[in-house]
């Protein structure tokens, strides 16, 4: 009898954690976007290798760089990860000295480089003039800034100087709050003497429950509008409430038909934000296995930037996504959706 042919090494896709995971719901998705998209041109068996890194803020730079290198040490032909743009502009750097490509999903443009690329879970530079737009739909002329002591959320209040500038809005006092804070209210009171038309947040998420907790013990009835860190309500039921009446930017519609279709397989997944950008991932790494030339991380690299035109579970109907040379961001088009907490669920505005 002929010696029988060794059966294929599976394809090992790695998923870096920077913030706890609840579950294995995230990896679990981007190897079902994988199958979605590469179907039966797949020759062999999808591998996912997880680590869980305690990045920043509440952890340290070093565990983000020990957790990039164990998958790397593992051989994968990809990442996905991190989430928070603190990390991904750590490990940014380390993907292009290794030559590993990534797909973070972060909210910072320049988390990009050459090996890394980004699946928008909102937008750093791109949020914060859609709330000033909105302060000026609503008549909203004088505002407030609380904005994180940290990368992020100096990168969202230096992007609403600049927007806020444009539409001559004013802000009568900003302040500033260390991203892991469970106290607001000496922030709020100071803000409140102002008397501004509206409170603008700005930050990873963590600190909003603060400023949610401080605004509703000061009594202080004072339109909120914020960025995307209030998909924290996803994860964090008993934080809707104070979050009640506050419009914010998320990256899920209710008119997307991908999304919609989704939902017909894994409602869970279509639920929220997370879910869907893991999905989305899943599927941007299946084109580049089918498209690449040579099964290795270049070939996964540059079959990425092969991608074009790809319908996006995430945003407004109609979203694409995929990459080019030198073009490192995922989605294009209207994938910014403005959202507010209303009765503990979130509504599009």
């Amino acid at each position: 009898m002929p010696t029988p042919l060794p059966s294929a090494l599976p394809i090992r896709i790695g998923c870096l954690y920077d913030f706890p995971k609840v579950d294995d719901s995230f990896s679990r998705l981007v190897r079902f976007g994988i199958e979605t998209a590469a179907g039966d041109r797949l020759d062999r068996e999808i591998e996912m290798i997880e680590h869980q890194a305690r990045g920043l803020p509440a952890g340290s730079a070093a565990e983000t760089v020990h957790g990039f290198g164990s998958l790397v040490d593992q051989d994968v032909l990809a990442i996905a990860g991190p989430a928070i743009s603190d990390n991904a502009l750590i490990v940014a750097p380390l993907c292009d000295n290794a030559r590993v490509p990534a797909i973070n999903y972060t909210g910072g443009e320049r988390t990009r480089s050459q090996w890394m690329f980004h699946y928008q879970v909102g937008s750093l530079e791109e949020e914060p003039p859609v709330l000033a737009n909105r302060m000026v739909e609503r008549g909203l002329r004088r505002t407030v800034v609380v904005f994180d002591q940290s990368p992020v959320g100096r990168r969202y209040a230096e992007c609403f100087e600049a927007a806020r500038a444009r539409l001559g809005l004013e802000v009568a006092g900003t302040a500033s709050i260390t991203p892991l804070s469970e106290d607001a209210e000496d922030i709020l009171s100071r803000l409140r003497d102002a008397r501004p038309d509206v409170l603008v947040y700005f930050g990873l998420g963590v600190t909003s429950r603060a400023v949610a907790v401080a605004r509703q013990s000061l009594g202080w009835d004072v339109p909120v509008l914020s960025n995307s860190a209030l998909m924290f309500g996803y994860m964090r039921p008993d934080w809707r409430d104070g979050y009640a009446g506050w419009e914010y930017i998320d990256t899920v519609a209710d008119d997307n038909q991908e999304r919609a279709a989704l939902r017909e397989r894994d409602p869970a997944a279509a639920a929220g934000p997370i879910g869907c950008a893991a999905y989305d991932i899943g599927r941007l790494f299946g084109e580049a296995i089918a498209r690449a030339d040579h099964l290795t991380r270049a070939g996964i690299a540059e079959g990425l930037e092969r991608v074009k035109q790809l319908r996006a579970t995430s945003g407004y109907d109609g979203t694409v996504m995929g990459f080019g040379v030198w073009e490192h961001e995922a989605l294009k088009g209207h994938y910014l959706v403005l959202r507010e907490w209303r009765d503990g669920r979130s509504m599009q505005v």
